[in-house]
């Protein structure tokens, strides 16, 4: 895979939820790239986050991409109701769909962009049959349900394994889990473009460290590139 623009992806799981909108204006104003939201069910993953509604509300406060990354299962249900709430990118995890191309193909009817996930136990290779049909690959890189997990250093083989199956595909190569301005330029040195931050941007919830800490992790994925 060639060398695609790094993207900086803030996580809202680690904002201060009393002041949401302000939080995502903040990182907006800070220069991020995407808005990374990720409901979770507390049945795919062993955590309650939010839905639909949450999108929704954030949605006006930003222009920046919204990039949902579905914790569900079955998440084809909910597909249609994020796609409305404003997400610019619906994400679904492999493990979570039986019918993983019947919802990528429908995230696209909707208008919107298709992504594909992977939790660290899963094989780059169960996305072989549907790499036609995302505009982005998800490598997990801490086991999902929790903000503030430390990276996973395996995830580092499966991103490259993953670089490769994109080869010169139009795909971002996005990777979510303990991202810091430490591990950025190994992340994007093994392919990943889009990095998911969560506390490493919003930790102590002060918006005057957002802009540094944003510019630090890309700055340490571009040097690697």
């Amino acid at each position: 895979m060639s060398a695609r623009d790094i993207k900086i992806a803030p996580s809202i799981l680690s904002a201060d939820f009393a002041r949401l909108g302000e939080e995502v204006r903040a990182i907006d104003e800070a220069g991020c790239d995407w808005v990374h939201v990720d409901p979770m069910d507390g049945h795919f993953v062993p955590n309650l986050s939010f839905g639909p509604l949450v999108v929704e509300a954030v949605r006006p406060v930003t222009d920046k991409i919204i990039d949902v990354h579905l914790m569900l299962s079955p998440a084809a249900p909910y597909l249609e109701a994020f796609a409305k709430a404003g997400a610019d990118i619906i994400s679904v995890h492999s493990e979570a769909d039986v019918h993983l191309h019947s919802s990528l193909q429908a995230i696209r009817r909707l208008g919107k962009k298709a992504g594909a996930a992977l939790n660290p136990a899963t094989p780059v290779s169960a996305l072989e049959n549907v790499i036609n049909d995302i505009d982005v690959l998800l490598i997990m890189s801490v086991n999902p349900g929790f903000g503030g997990q430390k990276f996973i250093p395996e995830a580092l083989d499966k991103l490259a394994q993953a670089s490769a199956l994109i080869g010169s595909r139009d795909i971002d190569l996005e990777v979510d889990g303990g991202i810091t301005a430490d591990n950025a330029a190994d992340a994007a040195r093994a392919g990943a473009n889009v990095l998911v931050a969560g506390s490493a941007v919003y930790k102590g919830n002060d918006p005057n460290t957002y802009g540094p800490r944003i510019s630090a992790i890309r700055s340490a994925a571009r040097s690697a590139q």
